[in-house]
């Protein structure tokens, strides 16, 4: 009951990506649907990987290097969570992207351990576009700057940008975020900066995902529209 259930969900995610890509008039496959698995078991996942998925992310270290040896070798795994320095070097050469660098001291850490691990590590860097005081991320304003500042570090590859929009009941009202995140992409990209591609654009969640594509989204982060709600109780 519950796999069925798990493909149904899947399924309507797709049909949903598909036409707001129409919308936009982008192609399908401009757009990666990534599975956010938190707290959800690996039968869960496993279900939604039978169905062609191969794109998960996860929001903690040790549940993503939990997850890794029980799940096929050929996962591409997103680090989509907060991540600490000290936990860098647990995943830095698991990880197809890290999602959320906000500072330069972190990059600094990633290229200290993919230099140890012998990886270029993928990168975004997570703007707080709507200046939340709980959310991380680097100021709109600021980003350019750190961008050319990390961009210096030879095994950190800055890939694009990644944001969090405000939790909202109608999604139409991040429009603005979403907007605001890919002129920022397209202003970095106009510097041609050594080491940085803004080919990359993570944003918008289960609740406002399709606006995201509609506003250039090349990644979207989608979970409870998958498995449901989370289980805080793992």
């Amino acid at each position: 009951m519950r796999a069925e259930e798990l493909k149904e969900n899947l399924k309507s995610v797709e049909e949903r990506v598909a036409a707001a890509c129409k919308r936009a008039g982008r192609d399908r496959s401009e757009v990666t649907l990534i599975a956010v698995s938190k707290t959800k078991p690996v039968e869960d996942l496993q279900v939604i990987y039978d169905q062609g998925i191969r794109q998960f992310g996860e929001n903690k270290v040790q549940e993503l290097t939990g997850k890794i040896p029980e799940m096929p070798n050929d996962i591409d795994w997103h680090l989509i969570g907060h991540l600490q320095r000290n936990k860098v070097k647990y995943i830095v050469d698991k990880v197809k992207l890290i999602h959320s660098v906000d500072s330069y001291r972190l990059a600094e850490e990633i290229n200290i351990q993919a230099k140890k691990h012998g990886v270029v590590a993928d990168i975004l860097i997570e703007v707080n576009a709507a200046n939340e005081a709980t959310k991380f991320g680097v100021k709109l304003e600021e980003a350019k700057e750190l961008c050319k500042e990390i961009s210096e570090l030879d095994a950190v590859h800055i890939r694009g940008l990644m944001t969090i929009a405000p939790n909202v009941v109608v999604p139409e009202e991040n429009r603005g975020i979403f907007h605001k995140i890919k002129d920022l992409a397209v202003d970095i990209a106009g510097e041609n900066y050594h080491n940085i591609d803004m080919d990359f654009i993570s944003m918008g969640m289960t609740n406002d995902f399709e606006v995201a594509i509609e506003e250039g989204a090349t990644h979207v982060r989608v979970g409870t529209a998958i498995f449901g709600e989370r289980n805080y109780a793992l």
